[in-house]
């Protein structure tokens, strides 16, 4: 069993995102340890890109942060073996086409089979052009996970039947952030999903806090929160670890657990 779906197994699993190398990859690797201590189930790392188009300021200004410390897909992929000499946590990267094609693809996804890497996530990456990627992260076994948005609508069931590791139930239109209320009938894309997928399905976009965690991981297989944890990281810096963990803590404490 791949370590993703191991996460799943346990119960409803609590997934956590972070740019990395914002302020700096040594802190990076420290969060992703704290996370996994608070409870995270799996991590999402952002390779930081120029142009992050689904993401919103937040993240975006993150991105910039890291671009300017001098993180590199080189450093990431040395921090991610450090990472792995001391955790099996589940790690997926979050990036966007142009680095993987400009590291290449063969190139990129033996590096990602190498240090240690679970899966990615590609937001720029429509599903119906995922066979020329799909090629080489399944000759290395790197689980290409899907999305879904609202607007999917008929094409659903499709992108949910080739889902492999878990497939990403985009919650809202629009960019990441931060988000009060979430008003997408999800129990309706999720139902659909469910029928199709043969893997757990996870919500991410605008859940901040632990009533929207608790509510929505009643009906999915996992939550993703992105831009609060990025948000925690841009006010504290190289001293977020705290209050990240505090955060993670309360998150996953507030999450819809099956009974075993």
């Amino acid at each position: 069993m791949s370590r993703i779906l191991g996460a799943f197994k346990k119960g409803k699993a609590f997934i956590a995102f972070l740019t990395a190398g914002d302020p700096d990859l040594k802190t990076t690797e420290k969060l992703v340890f704290k996370m996994e201590r608070a409870g995270a189930d799996i991590v999402e790392l952002g390779i930081p890109f120029s142009d992050p188009i689904a993401e919103g300021p937040v993240i975006q200004e993150a991105d910039l942060r890291a671009l300017e410390s001098g993180t590199t897909t080189g450093k990431i992929f040395d921090m991610v073996r450090r990472i792995r000499k001391k955790s099996q946590i589940p790690l997926v990267f979050l990036t966007y086409i142009n680095p993987v094609f400009r590291y290449g693809y063969d190139s990129f996804f033996a590096k990602c089979k190498e240090v240690g890497v679970d899966g990615i996530i590609i937001p720029d990456l429509p599903f119906e052009e995922q066979a020329e990627v799909h090629e080489f992260s399944g000759k290395y076994g790197i689980d290409l996970v899907s999305l879904v948005a609202p607007t999917s609508e008929d094409r659903i069931k499709k992108i949910a039947a080739a889902a492999e590791g878990y497939l990403y139930v985009v919650s809202s239109l629009g960019v990441t952030g931060i988000r009060t209320e979430i008003k997408t009938d999800l129990k309706s894309i999720i139902d659909v999903a469910k029928e199709a997928a043969k893997v757990p399905v996870a919500v991410g976009f605008g859940i901040n806090t632990p009533e929207q965690a608790a509510k929505i991981s009643k009906i999915a297989d996992g939550i993703i929160v992105g831009s609060a944890i990025v948000k925690i990281i841009a006010e504290n810096g190289r001293d977020s670890a705290k209050p990240v963990g505090e955060y993670v803590r309360g998150m996953k404490k507030a999450i819809f657990t099956k009974k075993p």
